[in-house]
Formats: structure tokens, sequence, C-alpha cells
């Protein structure tokens, strides 16, 4: 067999493809050994060629997301997502096989991975021959990956119809693979995508909304109702407090900059307290730390959540404004109160005089700050049920615009 190759006309390749024949294709990882994905005899053939253990799935090479409901069943909106953000791109999502794809390319189990592959030759060959190709990396096993059209030449001259040339690949290394056929999700190999960045692709999808307003105004209630339509709420304050504990590069830094705060790996809360309660810069410097480890915190909890297929989180934040948080939500709530309420409620909770909790409503940013930016305002001055009711409308209204 001669190996032809081709660089400009595709209609070539789609024919051996179409006639069930195997063509190296490039891509921006490595060049792949490609045959009709719904063809046993060739996808055999690639098996062969390559010396592939038949109890290896295949993936399948395809020209856009379309290609998932085509191909694929129960297939959940965040590999959608995550089709937009890397397609064409060094991504594999593994989905759950429609009866369409041959077993053999499942090597018998119920799943398949499609990709997109970032080269425009080989998009063309996937719009011009209208097939998922089948496409491992076009190296015998265990041999290296190609990266040019010479080294699959050398690999398989005679062996195979014909090979692409595109030029070098870019990145040389296999594409992400994630499994998305049941949560939780799963990063099944780790190559041209980090997780954190599949993970983060996710997490910016999620629909995320921000609660915050002064003490005393009841966020609790109007966070249970979020919860209740399964969103993840974060309670930035208890985060910090949590880091307090766990972080050492955050206590390090809080004893640099104000020293002698620290003793024996504790932070003496009630003295650093004093300190920037009675210096507003130094309120600042202790905001830009303590902001900074709580934002890094609650990014790699979304990003788990996102992992784990959610959809809803929510961030309780008095600072959330300040903190520029507010900039990553769908919509910033702003629950706000009586300040008659407010001291009752604050006492209760706090068990503190009526003097201390009118001196902490007063160290507090007044009601017009949140009216101005936050794009909701929720008044919590009824029955606690009313106040849930009102809640609840606001909530369903935003996630069904969202």
């Amino acid at each position: 067999m001669e190996t032809k190759r081709i660089t400009d006309n595709i209609e070539d390749a789609a024919q051996i493809i179409r006639a069930g024949g195997l063509v190296a294709v490039p891509t921006e990882t490595v060049y792949g050994l490609a045959g009709s994905g719904l063809n046993e005899t060739a996808v055999k053939e690639i098996y062969e060629v390559k010396g592939r253990p038949k109890i290896k799935a295949l993936s399948l090479m395809v020209p856009d997301e379309s290609a998932m409901e085509r191909y694929c069943e129960e297939v959940p909106p965040q590999a959608h997502q995550l089709a937009k953000h890397f397609w064409p791109g060094p991504l594999t999502i593994v989905l759950k096989a429609k009866p369409a794809i041959p077993s053999i390319v499942l090597a018998g189990g119920t799943t398949v991975g499609l990709r997109c592959p970032d080269h425009p030759l080989t998009i063309e060959l996937l719009k011009t021959c209208g097939l998922p190709l089948a496409a491992p990396s076009a190296n015998p096993s265990g041999e290296p990956s190609p990266k040019t059209a010479e080294q699959v030449f050398e690999y398989f001259d005679g062996r195979i119809d014909a090979v692409i040339d595109g030029g070098p690949c870019g990145i040389g290394r296999e594409s992400t693979l994630i499994d998305m056929s049941r949560t939780p999700y799963r990063i099944l190999r780790e190559a041209a995508l980090s997780e954190e960045v599949v993970a983060e692709a996710l997490a910016e999808e999620l629909t995320l909304i921000g609660i915050t307003g002064p003490s005393g105004c009841g966020k609790t209630t109007a966070l249970r109702e979020l919860e209740a339509f399964g969103a993840l709420v974060l309670d930035c304050d208890a985060i910090y407090h949590e880091l307090l504990e766990s972080d050492k590069a955050l206590l390090d830094e809080l004893e640099a900059a104000f020293p002698g705060m620290v003793r024996d790996g504790v932070l003496d809360r009630k003295a650093l307290g004093r300190i920037v309660f009675a210096d507003p810069e130094k309120l600042l410097l202790l905001n830009r730390i303590s902001h900074r480890y709580v934002k890094e915190e609650v990014n790699r909890r979304l990003r788990a959540f996102a992992m784990q297929g959610g959809r809803i989180a929510a961030l309780d934040a008095v600072e959330l404004i300040s903190a520029g948080m507010a900039d990553r939500c769908a919509a910033t709530v702003g629950i706000l109160s009586d300040p008659e309420l407010r001291v009752d409620r604050i006492m209760q909770r706090d068990n503190i005089s009526r003097e201390a909790a009118l001196s902490r409503i007063s160290a507090q940013k007044p009601d017009s700050y949140y009216q101005t930016h936050c794009t909701h305002i929720l008044f919590n001055n009824a029955d606690k049920e009313s106040f849930a009711s009102d809640s609840r409308r606001l909530f369903k209204e935003i996630l069904n615009h969202g």
C-alpha cells in the first residue's frame, strides 16, 4: 500500500474515510490515526495497526458540540458549557454513548469520549466526510506520540492510506480527558489542560448569588431558601475563621503585618480588633490580606462544587462589595431591616447589651450603601414566614432569568 500525503485536497481524505480506510490527521496536540467511528472494520484496523489493546476504548473526533446530542445520551448542560469554552481544543468529554456507536469503540463499556480538534484541515475533514472519527494518537502503542507528518510516515508508511500534512503540532501533549457521564465529574487524564483550568471553566458558569447586608437583618432565613433551590451556601466570615485555624501562610502574613498578634500559631483576634478598629488604614490592610485568602478559598470551593455537578451557589458576605466578590455574581441581594428589629436580633443572637448592639450597628455601612451597590433589595421587617416567602419569590425570579 502506498501512503498518500495530502496537503490541501481534503475531499480525497474524506473519500478514504467513507470507504473504511485510515488517514493520519493533525491536531493542536499530536497527530491522530483516524477512521470512521461508525465503521467496525475501520476501527478494528486502527487497533491492529497501532497494536492497541482492545480493552482500551477509543474517543471520537467531532466537528462541533452538536455532535453530543447526536451520539450521546443524558448530556448535562455543563458538557455544552465546557465545549463552548474549550472546543475546538484539547479537551475530550466522556458521555454515555448512544446505540449508534459500535461496541468495539467503547471496548465493552457504555461511554464514549468526544473531542473537537483545533486544526482547520481536520475540522474540514470532519465536516466534509460527515462522520465522527475514531482517532487515537498516530503511533504504535508504547511509542512517543507524533508531532509531525514525517514522524507518522516513519511509523506507518505503507500501512495506512494517507497522512494529512498539516505541519507540526503546537502543544505536543494529548488532550485532557473528563468523565461527565455521571457526577461527580472526574478528570481521567490530566494533560494539555490542567484540572484546575477545567474546573474553573465549570465554576464560571455557576449561577452565583451574593447575599449581603448589615448585622441583624436576618440573612440566614434567605440563605436557607437558597439552599432549598439546591444552592451551595458559602459563609465568607466562617471561611475566614476556618482559615485562621488551618492556613499557616495567612497567619504568617498577618503576623508580618501586625507583629505580636500571632502566638503559637493562634491569632489574638480581640487584640487585633482593638488595633484595626482604631486605625482605618490598618483596617484596610487587614481587609486586603483577609479578602485575598477568602476569595482564593471561595474559588477553590466553587470549583469543587462545579465538579460535583452543582449549578447554583450563594456567597454570604458582609464585605461582598468592598472585597470585589460581587463582580462574579449574577445578582447581589442586599438584606435590610429596621434598626430596632436589628438591635433585638443582635441582642438575642450574641447575648449582648442594647448599648453594645447599637454600637455595632453604628459602625456599619448605612442602608443607602447597599441600595446603591446591590442589584436587588429585600426588606426583612415582617414575620419570618413572610420574609421567607419574599426571599423565595425573588430567588425564583433571579434563577429563572439566569
